[in-house]
C-alpha cells in the first residue's frame, strides 16, 4: 500500500472546532500545519423562536422535527428547558417523527431516548436530506407541518424545497456563527494564500470559505485572495462547501470519498504534490480517479459540477496508522476510550477511531448479549437498525467470528463466502471486501468489529493485527460501559417503582380506593396531562410533602 504524504506542503485548516486533531493529522501525513479557527459559536440574542417551537411541540402542533447538527440537539434541549420540564419536552419530541442529517445529531438523539425515523446519506447536504424525507414519508409530506433546526445560518434552497413540499415550516436557530474575536491569524492567512506562501487549503465547512472571503474583502484583498487560492490547491470536504466556493469562482481541485476529517487529509495528502506542481507549472489539474457514479452521488454530482471526487475504497488509501509512533497511536486510542461517556457515546468514538485507522466504506459495532450480536453502532446511518438487528453467534461471518473468535479478511467477492447471510435491509452487504475481528474481554467475546468496502480491497497483515488489537484494547470499555448503562437504567427503575409505590398508597390512603384504583387513577391523569407516569407519582409525592410540611408548621405554632 503507497503511504500518504504531503512532503513538506504547507498546509492551511480554517477548522475550529477540532483544531487540534487536525493539526496532527497534517504533520502525521509529514505536512507543515497552519491551523487557524475561522469561525467560533455564539448564541443569539434572543431564544423566542427555539422557546416558541418548544411550546408548539408540547401542545403537539408538529409533525416532523429536522435536525442538522448534534450541538443544535443538545443547544435546544437546553433551552426548552428554561420553559419546560426536561423530561416533558423529550417525551413531546419522541412523539413525532423525527429526521437527521448525518451521524453526530442521530448519536445526540440517541443519547436522549428519541427514535429517528429518517437520516440522511453521505455526504449528507440538504439534498441528501430531502431524498431521504421524500423515501421515508412520500406524498404524506405535503400534510406535514415541519421544525427544521437551523445550524448557524439559515438554508435558503432547503427550506424553499421544504415549504413546496409541506403544508408548513418553521424555523428553529439556536445558535450562530461568528469570526474569531482575533481577526489577525486569519488576515495572515489572506495575505499567505495572495504571496504564495500557503500549499494547499483544506475547506472542512462552507463558513470557512464565507468567513475567509469576509476578512479579505474587509481587507480589500479579495482578488489577490481569489488569485493565490487559484494557483493553490483547493480541497473541499463536499458539495455543500464547493456550491459556496462557486460564488467566488473558485473551483475546487477534488472533494474527497467521504466527507469526513480523516478522509480529507489523507487524500489531500495523496494529491496533492502533484496536483500542486501541475498548477503552477500551468498544466491542467490532475485527473483524480472518480467515484463510481452511483444513485447516491447524482445530486450531489450536480450541485458540484466539474469537481472530481476520489473513488471510494482507493487502495492507495494510507490510514491515519502512517507515519504515527507506537506511543501517540496508543495514547490516541486510549485517550478516545478513557472518558466517562456513555455506552452509545463510546461505541461512536470506537467507530470514529477505527475509520480513521483503516478507511472504510462502512463500519459496524456488535456487542454480545446473551446468545445474539446486536447492531450498537454504525458509521452510516441506520436508524432503524441499531439497536434493533439482531444476529445469532455463529450466523453470518459476523456470528462465525465471535463463535470462532478469529478475524475473517476477504479482499474481494465477500457475499460469495459459504458463511455469508444476507440482511436485505443493510446495503452493505452488497459490498465487496470485509474485515472482521472479534472484540473480546477477559477471554471472553464482547462483540464483533466488522468493516465493509465497496470495491475490492486486500488489507494488510498489518490492518488485520491493528484492528485485533482496537478489539482487544476497547473489550473492556464495552463491557464496562455497557454494564454501567444497565446498572444506571435499573437503578432508575428501582427508583421509579418505589415513587410509584409510595404514591399508590398516598392515593389509597387519602381517596380511600383500592391498589388497583390507585394505579389506574395515575394511569389516566398520565395520558390525560401528557405526562409520564413518573411525573404524575412525584407531583402526588411532593404535594402529600408539602401538605405534611405546612401540617407541621401549625402544630409548632400552636405549640407556641
Amino acid at each position: 500500500m503507497a503511504h500518504a504524504s504531503f512532503d513538506g506542503l504547507r498546509v492551511l485548516s480554517l477548522e475550529s472546532r477540532r483544531a487540534k486533531e487536525v493539526a496532527k493529522l497534517i504533520r502525521t501525513y509529514g505536512g507543515e500545519a497552519f491551523v487557524v479557527p475561522s469561525m467560533r459559536e455564539v448564541g443569539l440574542e434572543s431564544n423566542h423562536q427555539a422557546l416558541e417551537f418548544s411550546d408548539r411541540l408540547v401542545a403537539g402542533d408538529f409533525d416532523l422535527v429536522l435536525f442538522f447538527t448534534g450541538v443544535g440537539v443538545r443547544a435546544l434541549v437546553d433551552i426548552a428547558a428554561t420553559r419546560h420540564p426536561r423530561e416533558e419536552f423529550l417525551d413531546a419530541l419522541r412523539k413525532v417523527k423525527v429526521g437527521a442529517r448525518g451521524p453526530k445529531p442521530v448519536a445526540a438523539l440517541r443519547e436522549l431516548k428519541i427514535p429517528v425515523t429518517a437520516t440522511a446519506s453521505e455526504p449528507a447536504t440538504w439534498r441528501e436530506m430531502m431524498a431521504a424525507l421524500e423515501m421515508e414519508f412520500g406524498s404524506s409530506l405535503s400534510e406535514f407541518r415541519v421544525a427544521v433546526q437551523e445550524y448557524g445560518a439559515s438554508n435558503p434552497e432547503f427550506l424553499a424545497e421544504l415549504t413546496d413540499r409541506c403544508a408548513e415550516v418553521t424555523k428553529v436557530p439556536v445558535y450562530q456563527w461568528a469570526l474569531p474575536e482575533d481577526l489577525r491569524p486569519l488576515r495572515e492567512c489572506v495575505l499567505g494564500i495572495a504571496n504564495g506562501s500557503i500549499d494547499v487549503v483544506l475547506f472542512m465547512t462552507a463558513v470557512q470559505v464565507i468567513h475567509l472571503f469576509q476578512v479579505a474583502e474587509e481587507m480589500g484583498f479579495r482578488e489577490e485572495l481569489r488569485a493565490g487560492l487559484l494557483s493553490t490547491v483547493v480541497v473541499s470536504i463536499g458539495p455543500t462547501t464547493t456550491e459556496e466556493l462557486a460564488q467566488y469562482q473558485i473551483v475546487p481541485d477534488f472533494e474527497p470519498s467521504r466527507p469526513k476529517m480523516g478522509f480529507i487529509v489523507n487524500e489531500a495528502a495523496q494529491y496533492s504534490a502533484k496536483i500542486l506542481k501541475e498548477k503552477r507549472s500551468g498544466i491542467a489539474s490532475i485527473a483524480i480517479k472518480p467515484a463510481a457514479t452511483t444513485t447516491l452521488n447524482v445530486t450531489a454530482a450536480k450541485s458540484a459540477r466539474g469537481v472530481p471526487r476520489v473513488a471510494a475504497s482507493s487502495p492507495t488509501m494510507a490510514g491515519f496508522r502512517d507515519g504515527l509512533t507506537s506511543i501517540d497511536f496508543l495514547h490516541e486510542v486510549s485517550s478516545r476510550i478513557a472518558a466517562a461517556d456513555s455506552f452509545h457515546v463510546v461505541l461512536a468514538s470506537i467507530v470514529d477511531f477505527v475509520t480513521t485507522v483503516i478507511p472504510c466504506d462502512s463500519c459496524f459495532i456488535y456487542v454480545q448479549e446473551h446468545d445474539k450480536l446486536v447492531l450498537r453502532a454504525s458509521k452510516n446511518p441506520h436508524a432503524d437498525l441499531v439497536d434493533q438487528l439482531g444476529v445469532q453467534v455463529g450466523q453470518g461471518i459476523t456470528g462465525w467470528v465471535a463463535e470462532h473468535r478469529e478475524p475473517v479478511a476477504i479482499a474481494s467477492g465477500a457475499s460469495n463466502d459459504s458463511r455469508f447471510v444476507i440482511f436485505r435491509n443493510l446495503p452493505e452487504d452488497h459490498f465487496e471486501a470485509i474485515l472482521c475481528t472479534p472484540i473480546l474481554c477477559a477471554n471472553r467475546v464482547v462483540g464483533v468489529i466488522n468493516l465493509q468496502h465497496r470495491l475490492t480491497y486486500a488489507h494488510t497483515s498489518e490492518q488485520v493485527r491493528l484492528l485485533s488489537m482496537l478489539g482487544f484494547l476497547v473489550g473492556a470499555e464495552i463491557e464496562r460501559t455497557r454494564l454501567e448503562t444497565e446498572n444506571v437504567q435499573l437503578a432508575g427503575r428501582l427508583e421509579a417503582r418505589k415513587v410509584l409505590d409510595r404514591a399508590k398508597g398516598i392515593l389509597q390512603r387519602d381517596l380511600g380506593i383500592s391498589e388497583e384504583e390507585a394505579y389506574r387513577t395515575m394511569q389516566r391523569e398520565s395520558r390525560q396531562r401528557r405526562k409520564s407516569m413518573r411525573e404524575i407519582a412525584d407531583a402526588i409525592v411532593l404535594g402529600d410533602d408539602l401538605k405534611k410540611g405546612q401540617q407541621d408548621d401549625e402544630h409548632k405554632r400552636a405549640r407556641v
